[in-house]
């Protein structure tokens, strides 16, 4: 390699690192362990974590402590499911084509949409995925229009990845925890590809989604909705409002917290738009004997074929988070689905009026909320959370660092997993402070 290179020596190679960025003494790597003293090092190390197993979690904003049936780690748990590689040949990947297809069908059900891919990275790119979908759906690069009640994160990341196009980010203000819907017809225009909407959004609360529907469509805009797919057991699925692209982080369907991922993307959209969505899409024929069996459908999108024209730029999809939700979905089943989104909606509602009953403490916004709402405090945010955190409580999350004017509250989720116990010692832990 070096000869070919034309280069000296093995030093050489790097001669284009400054030397102030270069390590220059021995690494210090500690001696070999055994197995059994480093399953021991690596034990004591985990032990440090904080663990929502041993903590009681009220935590949200896109990651949800959920339960868990046993089925889904059953069957993920399973080496053929775990170990399987990119299906590009069919014949040889029948199960995992399958599988997808089974996940593709559950998500098109779910969100009531006719299309679903195989999924994608995450909520947030899966986000921007759709940004990007819509401007190539509609020919138009001017402008993109957000919610601020849209996650922040995904926010900024549809910053990032639109940085060097001149495609212009449009926020509209959220008013009372919801979009201004009066701001929205002015923000909306010819140039408009999409409009972007949490629904329920990054507050918990719910969206005029029919009002925003028809300013985005009246500008020839298409409607994209960030949903919480365990909302969709009680709420309006956006296929039934008449959003064009759906998205969602997946994490809530039968993946466990696990420090930020890897976690899910689910996208699905109208079918006018499937040659313009990104991502695998596996679909179902026959073969030469009329057995059915399953490909990957529109291939003629992506990389290894069209190369820098390619629709779709994902390489790859979370297969067996793909495969734990399909589990999930059909473990629950619709009922189970309604009966899981009624006890959060509940267990919320009930655990915000206790709050509002301790002194210095009230709900931010008014709004109707789903299952997690702000919680607005005289007291020092941090210090409070970390007063709840020693009494073995995760209370909420501080959302001072994405909205400054509003440091003084912390976005609180209840889901099926917390009792009425679990709630009580929140009161008490706040009323201690």
């Amino acid at each position: 390699m070096l000869s070919h290179l034309k280069k000296a020596n093995m030093q050489s190679l790097f001669d284009s690192i400054p030397d102030s960025l270069r390590l220059n003494r021995p690494l210090n790597i500690p001696p070999a362990l055994s197995e059994l003293e480093l399953t021991e090092h690596l034990t004591s190390l985990a032990n440090q974590n904080d663990s929502c197993d041993e903590t009681i979690c009220f935590l949200g904003g896109g990651a949800y402590d959920h339960f868990i049936p046993a089925t889904v780690d059953a069957i993920g748990a399973r080496s053929e499911y775990y170990t399987s590689y990119t299906p590009y040949q069919a014949e040889a990947s029948q199960g995992s084509l399958q599988a997808f297809f089974e996940y593709q069908t559950l998500i098109s059900q779910l969100t009531g949409m006719e299309v679903s891919n195989a999924s994608l990275y995450d909520g947030g790119t899966a986000t921007t995925e759709a940004a990007i979908m819509a401007m190539g759906a509609t020919r138009r690069h001017g402008r993109i229009v957000v919610s601020e009640s849209l996650h922040p994160e995904y926010r900024e990341i549809l910053r990032t990845y639109l940085h060097n196009l001149e495609t212009e980010i449009v926020t509209v203000p959220a008013i009372e925890g919801v979009l201004d819907v009066d701001v929205l017809k002015d923000a909306v225009n010819e140039d408009t590809a999409c409009v972007i909407v949490q629904h329920p959004n990054f507050f918990g609360c719910l969206e005029d989604v029919d009002r925003i529907r028809d300013i985005t469509h009246d500008a020839g805009a298409l409607f994209t909705a960030v949903v919480d797919p365990v909302s969709l057991g009680i709420l309006r699925r956006p296929g039934d409002y008449g959003a064009d692209i759906a998205v969602a982080e997946g994490q809530c369907l039968g993946n466990p917290l696990q420090f930020g991922g890897p976690y899910l993307g689910i996208l699905a959209c109208k079918e006018q738009f499937v040659r313009k969505m990104p991502g695998r899409i596996v679909g179902q024929t026959t073969d030469r004997n009329g057995r059915s069996c399953y490909v990957l459908t529109l291939q003629t999108r992506e990389q290894h074929i069209r190369r820098e024209k390619a629709t779709s730029n994902i390489c790859t999809n979370q297969g067996l988070l793909a495969l734990r939700s399909a589990v999930y979905l059909a473990t629950l089943g619709k009922a189970g689905l309604a009966e899981l989104g009624e006890l959060c909606t509940r267990k919320a509602h009930f655990l915000a009026g206790q709050i509002s009953e301790i002194p210095g403490f009230r709900m931010k916004f008014k709004a109707p909320f789903f299952k997690e709402f702000l919680v607005e405090c005289e007291h020092d945010v941090p210090d409070l959370l970390q007063h709840c955190k020693g009494n073995g409580i995760f209370a909420g999350i501080p959302i001072g660092r994405w909205f400054p004017k509003w440091d003084a509250c912390f976005l609180t989720a209840v889901t099926e997993k917390r009792t009425r116990s679990d709630m009580e010692k929140l009161q008490e832990s706040f009323a201690s402070f």
